[in-house]
């Protein structure tokens, strides 16, 4: 398996840790002032893949991330961008709600996107490592073995296993399933940090992202709520070529379908997520 991997070598003090931007120029500018204001860098700001997806600014989004300098793996999104692909690559079934949507977000999110833009696409890795103490961190989109694999709090650990396996980590920073979720055993830690672009499906329009503290041992993940401007985002959504109901979605908080959830998860839809 031919892999391209970033090494961005040993970290300390605080590391922000997120994924989904999903063209939510609002949310990401918001997160950069949290990252200000906790005075993490932004070598140690950490990205999961998929800044590019529903919402109505792809090239502003894409520039100030760049300018930002935070790191970032490739979503499947950014994926077949690069490739000039004409689908998301979001593994949805063919038909469904999710694959409709996507005939709309994914063309308009095409065709706003400077070349400037899609070069920067193409130096992003498919996995940054690090090391934090005495621990070896790996950042995958969906997993290891499949950037477009859907894996939840309720996947069963014999499948995120094999991640940990293959790569020698210690923690797996994973993305792609929208929600976020800490899962341990046998000394390992599988850490999905939520995505900024849409809300997590609890009923809520503050979306989430993750901060690991090295200074406190062993390292601790502090789950947090970003607290942003939804109104832009959903106005901006508003233009006719977005699907309406996920500018629906930035506002209630609540998923139009929940398609790719598995059945403990679709449970959850309007709860508060206890992180």
């Amino acid at each position: 398996m031919n892999k391209n991997i970033t090494d961005i070598g040993h970290l300390t003090g605080k590391v922000l840790l997120f994924g989904g931007v999903y063209s939510n120029l609002q949310a990401l500018e918001a997160l950069i002032a949290v990252a200000e204001a906790e005075g993490i860098p932004p070598e140690n700001c950490v990205c999961t893949g998929d800044i590019i997806g529903y919402c109505a600014q792809p090239e502003e989004t894409i520039q100030t991330f760049k300018n930002w300098k935070a790191k970032s793996i490739v979503g499947n999104v950014e994926i077949q961008l690069r490739d000039d692909e004409d689908d998301c690559g979001c593994d949805f079934r063919a038909g469904s709600r999710c694959d409709n949507f996507s005939q709309q977000w994914y063309p308009y999110a095409k065709s706003k996107l400077s070349k400037d833009s899609l070069n920067y696409l193409e130096t992003l890795p498919d996995h940054i490592k690090f090391t934090i103490g005495n621990q070896n961190l790996m950042v995958v989109h969906g997993s290891y073995f499949n950037v477009s694999e859907f894996i939840f709090k309720s996947t069963d650990w014999s499948i995120k296993a094999k991640n940990f396996e293959v790569n020698q980590s210690d923690i797996i920073i994973a993305g792609h399933c929208g929600l976020p979720f800490l899962d341990q055993q046998d000394g390992k830690l599988w850490v999905n940090p939520g995505v900024i672009g849409m809300p997590a499906n609890d009923g809520n329009p503050n979306v989430w992202y993750a901060i690991l503290d090295e200074s406190k041992k062993p390292t601790i993940v502090n789950f947090r709520k970003l607290d942003y401007n939804y109104k832009r985002t959903n106005q901006l959504m508003l233009n006719g070529f977005l699907p309406e109901s996920y500018a629906k979605t930035i506002v209630s908080g609540i998923w139009d379908n929940m398609e790719i959830l598995p059945e403990t998860e679709k449970q959850l839809q309007g709860k508060p997520i206890p992180l």
